[in-house]
């Protein structure tokens, strides 16, 4: 028997034969052949395996094809020298009609029934390891000398015919200051998976207990790790068991057949986009992965609306960073709930201001290009008047369809948490993100006031109460901008849905990638055109600037034309570079 200690030194082809003489006394490859790749192994039936490529396909994260094989061909020459599928696994899985029936250790007996049978080769994790290694990053599973953790996903994978399944995940504890070398260390390997598609809470992936994998060993995490998931392999066994294939083969999770490909040499960022991680929520604890370059430009986006050009003291309510951290939260949403309604002017019938609407109107109109869930919640005196408001953006192209217009009032002490969760459940919230733009927030003394230092109470609904309740429920979040920082959201959320590193992760590395979406992702981004058109009609609609009651074309005392067109203008420039 040959133990762990003496495979390190061997070369693939040597550990290969002496698999195939059942000499070792391992249970599974992690760490074997450090600096080449492992492959995930399935064997299926000639009549299935056009379909279970396009699935591979269209599923690149979890299942990157290394090498299909044609019917009844064993070897895999460009993969490995002298190699034989029926014999180079440490154990191999039997499947018959998508139950598992057995644990081989050879696919020999089985050599007649494999000439009609064909082998597909797919990247794994294990190839990886050495990456991040040299990035300093100790592998705990190495480490605790135990198979990976692999776990089953609620994340579907992208169906094709009769192979459909969910995602399944490995999973790494990496130190909480590692992170961003682990995702620099893996994204260029893109045939072993590539960057994590999750960082923190497993629940935020439908994993209930890290102690229990599905497949493979617990790791044990130490204080300061972080849970870190990459796509797995192993995805490709749960489409044969949902396949229900008459017979088919797996390698058994774990037991991997090792290449004599070297992981690829790359220079990280060689492909133009050197990824930057960001955590975006503490509870649950969720980070998320986007490219240097749009991250600087969403800083820019900030910066150009951080100026203050009336001189009102703005600069307090600042926050540096906090549109990226807000933009990344809102991209991860599903569900996004969105007030505005500033009623400063209370001796004018409505006695809404026109500083807030329009970034409003912006924001929604590119969540519905994004397809998310949006509704705007308002003072239940202002629901008609915003509903009018609402059916002519629509006719203007503003929005692409009507928003779910509501209204809170506070009945009971548990009226906010009834509002944001179904039942008042926490754990069943009905909004992912808040956001609140020019909206009164209740003073110390339990009144309303205007910037003028007047009460406006009773023209006031609590929406506010939405806010402070959203802070004890975990995993949603809320943002407070301006109507320029509405902008800048639409915009920001432009940017990361055209980054292909955001998008890989959003989407868990399964199925397609969304840029085809781009045009009509542009046309929801506002404009001087569209955003002129919806001043004029909330003028047309008695809404006044908040600073002067002006019916004219300015908001909050500054001209719409060279002061917010300028604006809109800077912003859309920083797009479009």
């Amino acid at each position: 028997m040959l133990l762990t200690g003496s495979l390190k030194s061997l070369l693939p082809h040597a550990l290969r034969r002496v698999i195939r003489c059942n000499r070792l006394s391992i249970s599974n490859t992690s760490g074997m052949a450090e600096g080449y790749k492992q492959a995930n192994v399935v064997i299926l039936h000639k009549s299935l395996a056009d379909d279970f490529e396009k699935f591979c396909r269209a599923n690149k994260g979890p299942l990157p094809l290394l090498y299909r094989s044609k019917p009844g061909d064993w070897k895999c020459p460009s993969l490995g020298s002298d190699s034989d599928i029926r014999t180079d696994c440490l154990q191999y899985r039997l499947y018959e009609n998508g139950a598992c029936t057995g644990s081989l250790k050879s696919l020999k007996e089985y050599t007649e029934q494999l000439k009609d049978m064909v082998t597909f080769y797919l990247g794994c994790s294990f190839s990886f390891e050495k990456a991040l290694q040299n990035a300093g990053i100790a592998v705990r599973n190495v480490e605790q000398k135990c198979n990976v953790s692999m776990y089953k996903t609620a994340v579907p994978c992208y169906s094709v015919s009769t192979f459909c399944c969910n995602l399944v995940v490995t999973m790494r504890p990496i130190p909480a200051n590692k992170l961003e070398a682990a995702v620099l260390a893996t994204a260029e390997l893109e045939e072993s998976h590539g960057a994590p598609v999750h960082m923190g809470n497993p629940g935020l992936l439908g994993i209930q207990d890290l102690s229990k994998p599905d497949y493979g060993d617990p790791v044990h995490l130490h204080a300061d790790d972080i849970p870190v998931f990459w796509a797995c392999g192993v995805t490709g066994v749960e489409a044969i068991i949902n396949c229900r294939s008459p017979l088919a083969f797996t390698h058994s999770p774990g037991c991997m057949f090792i290449t004599d490909l070297k992981n690829d040499d790359v220079t990280v960022g060689s492909s133009g986009e050197v990824p930057q991680v960001h955590c975006i929520s503490q509870d649950p604890l969720h980070y998320s992965i986007v490219s240097a370059e749009a991250a600087q430009k969403i800083k820019t986006l900030e910066s150009l609306i951080g100026i203050d050009p009336g001189d009102r003291g703005i600069i307090h309510l600042h926050h540096q960073d906090e549109l990226l951290k807000s933009c990344l939260s809102i991209s991860h949403a599903r569900s996004v709930l969105i007030t505005t309604g500033f009623p400063t002017n209370f001796t004018y019938e409505p006695p809404e201001e026109n500083d807030g609407p329009p970034g409003a109107f912006a924001i929604a109109a590119m969540l519905q290009a994004l397809e998310k869930d949006v509704a705007i919640v308002t003072d239940q005196r202002a629901l008609n008047l915003n509903k009018k408001i609402m059916e002519e953006a629509i006719q203007l192209g503003i929005l692409k369809r009507p928003i779910p217009l509501l209204s809170y009032q506070k009945e009971s002490r548990d009226s906010a948490l009834m509002f944001l969760c179904k039942n008042g459940n926490r754990g069943r919230p009905r909004f992912d993100h808040l956001i609140a733009i020019e909206r009164a927030g209740m003073a110390a003394d339990g009144n309303y006031y205007n910037a003028r230092k007047v009460n406006i109470k009773h023209l006031v609904d609590p929406i506010d109460e939405l806010f402070l309740a959203a802070k004890t429920i975990p995993g949603v979040a809320t943002t407070g901008v301006s109507n320029w920082g509405g902008y800048a959201i639409a915009c920001a959320l432009y940017i990361l849905s055209t980054c292909d590193i955001h998008d890989r992760y959003l989407r868990k590395a399964v199925g397609f990638p969304q840029l085809s979406k781009k045009m009509v992702w542009l046309s929801a981004l506002p404009s001087v055109t569209k955003e002129e058109k919806l001043l004029k009609t909330l003028v047309q609609h008695g809404v006044r600037s908040g600073k002067t009651a002006s019916l004219e074309m300015e908001v909050d005392g500054l001209p719409f034309y060279n002061t917010h067109s300028l604006m809109i203008e800077k912003l859309l420039q920083e797009v479009q570079q």
